[in-house]
C-alpha cells in the first residue's frame, strides 16, 4: 500500500470554483524498513484479513473481525480519538509486504508524561523482525518527539509470546495485575511492563533510525 514522503501536505481536488480543503500535515514515523501513518478506509480490507484470524486476537477484548464494517469503524473513529487524546495508533506499513499491523499509544496521561503501547500484527508476521522495529519507532516518537517520560506495556499471564518479545526490546516486568482486563464476560490477568525515558537512551531501540514528519495531535505533546 502507497505512501507519501513524510510531512508533504496534501490538498485534495476540488470542484472548480469550490473551497480547497486545508492542507494536511499527518503526523508519519519512518524507520529502516516500515513507517508508521494513519489508517485508510483503502487500508480496511488489509485489516480485516489479518485480524480476522482468532489467533491474532486471541488475547484481546476485540476481535476476530467478522464483517468489513468492523475495521471500516475502527479507522472512522481514529480521528476524533486523536483529536481528544484518546488514541494515538497507525498502521504499520512495511517497504516490502504493505501493512502488517497497527501500533500506537492510549491510555494518555499528560500530567504524568506517560502512555501505553500496543500493537497487534498479523499471524505471518509474528517473528519477523517488524514488531521490533514498530516498537521503536513508537519509543523515539513518544519519548523524543512528545516528550513522554514513561511507556507502560500489558501482556495477558498466558501470552509468553508477548511477554518475551517485550522483555527483548527493553520493557521491565514490573509486576502482576489480578482481574485488570475484562473480555465480555471473562476477566483476566496481566503482566505488567515498563520502559523509563533512561531505559530507553540505553536501549537498543534507540540505534534504530527514525524520521519523524508531520505535526503530532496536540493533546498528546507532554513537553
Amino acid at each position: 500500500m502507497g505512501t507519501s514522503d513524510a510531512g508533504r501536505a496534501a490538498v485534495a481536488d476540488t470542484e472548480p470554483g469550490g473551497p480547497a480543503e486545508p492542507p494536511r500535515d499527518d503526523l508519519r514515523v519512518d524507520g529502516p524498513t516500515t513507517c508508521l501513518r494513519y489508517a485508510t478506509p483503502d487500508d480496511a480490507e488489509r485489516l480485516f484479513e489479518l485480524g480476522r484470524d482468532p489467533a491474532v486476537t486471541r488475547f484481546f477484548s476485540w476481535g476476530p473481525y467478522r464483517e468489513i464494517s468492523e475495521p471500516l469503524a475502527y479507522i472512522d473513529a481514529l480521528a476524533g480519538k486523536r483529536e481528544r487524546g484518546e488514541l494515538l495508533e497507525f498502521v504499520v506499513d512495511h517497504a516490502a509486504d504493505g501493512v502488517v499491523g497497527v501500533t500506537g499509544l492510549s491510555e494518555l496521561s499528560r500530567r504524568d508524561r506517560r502512555a501505553t503501547i500496543g500493537s497487534w500484527f498479523g499471524h505471518r508476521f509474528w517473528g519477523s523482525g517488524v514488531n521490533r522495529e514498530s516498537k521503536a519507532l513508537v519509543a523515539h516518537l513518544a519519548f523524543e518527539t512528545l516528550g513522554m517520560d514513561r511507556l507502560t506495556a500489558w501482556a495477558n499471564t498466558r501470552n509468553g509470546r508477548s511477554q518475551t518479545a517485550l522483555e527483548r526490546v527493553g520493557f521491565r516486568r514490573e509486576g502482576i495485575l489480578a482481574g485488570w482486563h475484562r473480555h465480555g464476560e471473562q476477566v483476566h490477568d496481566v503482566v505488567v511492563f515498563g520502559m523509563l525515558r533512561a531505559g530507553w537512551e540505553r536501549s537498543a531501540l534507540r540505534s534504530v533510525p527514525v524520521r519523524v514528519g508531520g505535526t503530532p495531535p496536540p493533546l498528546f505533546v507532554v513537553a
